[in-house]
């Protein structure tokens, strides 16, 4: 017996010994560019670590600090009125002259402005909130953070956002990617005349909806405004765009770029959709009306595509074109009217919601969006670099694929043309599953 007992020790000790728990179920996100937050909305602050940022980076706190007041609450009328500076502290992996060490990058803000008594001294202390994360966190745990939501609450947000500005510099600089995202639809009403090549940070901005179309934000500001003047809330949709992305960013099968994008999105408190390209409307054309056509610039030889209704991925593989994401936003579950619930125990009751919410979640998930997608990107770069281009490919330049993409070049511009004109369209078998 005793001898069987060792036996069955040394045979389980290995698959003991290689478990490893990160840091904490569901709170790290990427793979080689990855960040952990941490934090609730009512607790001393809420942070960010960043492991993986490249060293050499240069980046100031006030580069950050643009993201984080985008983001913070108390910005208008139609976002939840608590006053929060947002200050962020850089507690490690940056010098003296702002330069990223490489080594583990610890960001904090801390809370300021919490009232937990709008939750701890009324019913909303045991009753939950209906379509909240109260009484899952409940069934999950056996204990929540009653004030504010704890992990729940969009104020976990600000240590991706805190990361994802260090991610949008670091594009910035590898290719001049650029990340911008807007709101593209509340309820019904829905932004028009957007170019996705052209439309700048300025121009979301320059209202308090973030649509840089003028007369379609003036339009969803009404709605929002009727809808909360009655103690009711809104969702909509925040479209992200991201400029100069190389082609080959993304894998097959279970990694591919727009589910990971996917992931990242969902993970947003209140996200409930996620398109990439044309999405569900695609699903109303046929395969010739769907396809993205290819063609060579003629100015830089480069393998183009005539339309953009993938959104600037194929196959999960990032294309050189504009990456085009849609992420639904569904109404803030915090209102103000009446509302049938239960309570911990088991009570059936009657809510009416008490403290600071946004009647409207979309003007301040427009940051979100964008830090969640620039982390994204800059993983998928990290891994690109690590697996395909860590030997330069020594190939002849007939013997590789055309450059592909906005930003890429054919070394002595376009290739001339070996098909003989009039030739007709170039037969392909094909033999898929």
């Amino acid at each position: 017996t005793m001898k069987l007992s060792y036996l069955t020790f040394l045979i389980t000790l290995p698959t003991t010994a290689s478990f490893t728990l990160r840091m904490g179920t569901g709170n790290s996100f990427g793979r080689l560019f990855r960040i952990s937050t941490w934090g609730e909305s009512h607790g001393g602050g809420v942070g960010v670590t960043l492991d993986g940022c490249p060293p050499r980076i240069p980046i100031t706190r006030d580069e950050i600090q643009i993201d984080l007041d985008r983001r913070r609450p108390g910005q208008s009328r139609i976002t939840t009125p608590r006053n929060e500076a947002d200050a962020v502290e850089i507690l490690s992996g940056l010098n003296p002259e702002d330069i990223t060490l490489g080594t583990p990058f610890a960001m904090l803000v801390r809370n300021k402005d919490q009232r937990s008594g709008d939750y701890l001294e009324n019913d909303m202390s045991v009753a939950y909130r209906p379509s909240h994360a109260d009484a899952t966190y409940d069934a999950k745990y056996g204990v929540r953070a009653i004030a504010g939501g704890g992990r729940s609450s969009a104020r976990e947000t600000i240590g991706r956002v805190a990361a994802g500005a260090v991610a949008r510099k670091i594009l910035k600089l590898y290719n001049n990617i650029e990340v911008l995202a807007y709101v593209s639809k509340v309820q019904e009403i829905e932004a028009e005349n957007v170019d996705h090549d052209t439309f700048t940070m300025e121009d979301v901005d320059a209202n308090i909806v973030r649509c840089p179309d003028e007369a379609s934000a003036a339009r969803m500001l009404e709605r929002i405004d009727e809808i909360r003047k009655q103690g009711n809330s809104i969702g909509g949709v925040v479209t992200c765009v991201a400029r100069n992305v190389p082609a080959g960013l993304g894998a097959p099968v279970f990694d591919k770029l727009e589910a990971d994008l996917a992931k990242a999105c969902m993970s947003i408190p209140a996200a409930k959709g996620f398109e990439s390209g044309d999405g569900f409307a695609g699903t109303l054309l046929t395969g010739k009306e769907h396809n993205d056509e290819f063609y060579i610039d003629p100015e830089t030889g480069a393998t183009r595509t005539k339309t953009n209704r993938s959104g600037g991925i194929q196959g999960g593989i990032s294309n050189g074109e504009n990456i085009v994401v849609h992420v639904a936003f569904k109404p803030t579950s915090t209102i103000a009217q009446s509302q049938s619930t239960v309570t911990r125990d088991g009570q059936e009751v009657e809510l009416r919601g008490k403290g600071r919410h946004d009647p409207c979640v979309l003007p301040r998930a427009v940051p979100m969006v964008e830090a969640m997608v620039a982390i994204t990107l800059v993983d998928a770069l990290m891994c690109q670099q690590a697996q395909c281009e860590l030997f330069p490919n020594t190939a002849s330049l007939d013997e590789r694929p055309n450059p592909m993409g906005t930003t890429a070049k054919r070394e002595g511009g376009p290739k001339k043309s070996t098909v003989p004109v009039g030739s007709g369209p170039v037969g392909l078998k094909v033999d898929e599953e």
